[in-house]
C-alpha cells in the first residue's frame, strides 16, 4: 500500500471522519427516572423528534434510583462516542451537595450538549391568607415570624429548596411542613391545613382558575409562557432569584466536539417545531435550546447554589 494510500486510509478511520459520519446507528437515551414522570415525558417527546433529525432511532432507556444518580452513573461510564446520551433533570445538580459521594463527578465525568427546558415554581397561597401580591407576602411575613407554614413534597425536593431559598434572599421565616409527595402538599394548601407553597404550574393553574389557589410569583428569571399574567419574584425586588426546575441532554466527557454540535443542532431544531414547543407550554416547560457552553454554565452556577443551601440546612441523602 503507498503511502498517499495509507493516509487515507487513517484519515477514514480518524476521529474526525467518524464524528463526520455520525450518526450510523441508534442513540441510546438514558433517563434516571421511571416512565411516566416530568423527565421521561420531556425525554420522550425530544426523542421522537430527534430521530428524524438525526437520521437514526433515539431509544429511551429508564434506569431509575437514587435521584437519578444510577442512570447518571451508566452513561458517564459509557463509551464517549455520541451513542449514549442522558436526560438529566434538577437532581444532577442538587446531588453534588446532597451526597457524600458520587460514583462521578458532574462537572469533570458530563459534556453538556443543551439545556432542553425550564420548568418554573409557581408560589401560591391560600386565599384565607391576607396577602393578595408578593410584596404583601413578604411583609406580612416579617411582621409574623414563625407564623406562616408551608409546604412542600419532602425534604431535599425542589418545593422545599425554592422555599429555603426564598427564605434567604426575602429575610422571611417561615415553617416547613414536608409532606411524601407534591400532590399531598397541594392537597394540604388546598385544605388549608398550611398556607403556602411552591408548586408545579400544571398541578397548580386549575387550582387557581377556579379560585382554591392564589398564585403570587413564579421562580423563573422571565415570566413563564404558560402563566405571563403572574409576575417574576426577580421583577418584585429580588433580581436573580431563580429556583426552577430543568431537563437537558449530556454525554459523557470526551464526546468529540463535531458530535456534541451535531446533537446540540438537532436539539435545537426539534424545540423550534410549533408541536414541540406546544406540548411543553401544556406542561408548564419553557423551552431553551442553549449552547453547550451555556449549558455549561448553568449547571455550575446550579451546583454552587444548591450546594450552599444544602450545606447550610444540613440536608443529605443515603
Amino acid at each position: 500500500m503507498t503511502r498517499t494510500l495509507l493516509f487515507a486510509a487513517a484519515l477514514l478511520f480518524s476521529p474526525l471522519s467518524t464524528a463526520q459520519s455520525y450518526p450510523t446507528k441508534s442513540i441510546r437515551m438514558v433517563v434516571g427516572f421511571s416512565p411516566g414522570g416530568g423527565t421521561d415525558v420531556t425525554a420522550r417527546a425530544v426523542a421522537q423528534e430527534m430521530s428524524e433529525a438525526l437520521g437514526q432511532r433515539v431509544v429511551i432507556e429508564n434506569r431509575p434510583g437514587a435521584n437519578g444518580v444510577i442512570g447518571s452513573e451508566v452513561v458517564a461510564k459509557s463509551a464517549a462516542d455520541g451513542y449514549t446520551i442522558l436526560m438529566v433533570n434538577s437532581g444532577h445538580t442538587v446531588n453534588p451537595g446532597m451526597y457524600a459521594k458520587l460514583p462521578y463527578d458532574t462537572n469533570r465525568d458530563f459534556a453538556p450538549i443543551s439545556l432542553v427546558v425550564t420548568l418554573p415554581n409557581i408560589l401560591v397561597t391560600h386565599p384565607s391568607l391576607p396577602p393578595k401580591t408578593f410584596p404583601e407576602f413578604v411583609r406580612f411575613a416579617k411582621a409574623r415570624p414563625g407564623a406562616i407554614h408551608y409546604g412542600s413534597g419532602g425534604h431535599g425536593a425542589s418545593s422545599h429548596l425554592a422555599m429555603e431559598l426564598l427564605k434567604q434572599v426575602t429575610k422571611i421565616e417561615i415553617a416547613h411542613v414536608p409532606y411524601k409527595s407534591g400532590g399531598q402538599s397541594t392537597a394540604a394548601i388546598l385544605t388549608g391545613d398550611v398556607a403556602t407553597s411552591f408548586n408545579t404550574i400544571p398541578s397548580a393553574v386549575p387550582h387557581i382558575k377556579a379560585g382554591r389557589l392564589r398564585a403570587i410569583g413564579v421562580s423563573s428569571l422571565q415570566r413563564s409562557k404558560s402563566v405571563p399574567d403572574v409576575p417574576t419574584i426577580a421583577e418584585m425586588g429580588y433580581p436573580g432569584f431563580s429556583a426552577n426546575g430543568m431537563a437537558g441532554l449530556v454525554a459523557p466527557a470526551g464526546t468529540p466536539a463535531e458530535i456534541i454540535n451535531r446533537l446540540h443542532a438537532a436539539v435545537v431544531k426539534v424545540l423550534h417545531l410549533p408541536s414541540v414547543q406546544e406540548r411543553f407550554l401544556t406542561l408548564g416547560m419553557d423551552a431553551v435550546g442553549n449552547t453547550p457552553a451555556e449549558f455549561a454554565a448553568f449547571i455550575k452556577t446550579d451546583i454552587d447554589q444548591w450546594t450552599n443551601l444544602t450545606k447550610k440546612l444540613k440536608l443529605t441523602a443515603q
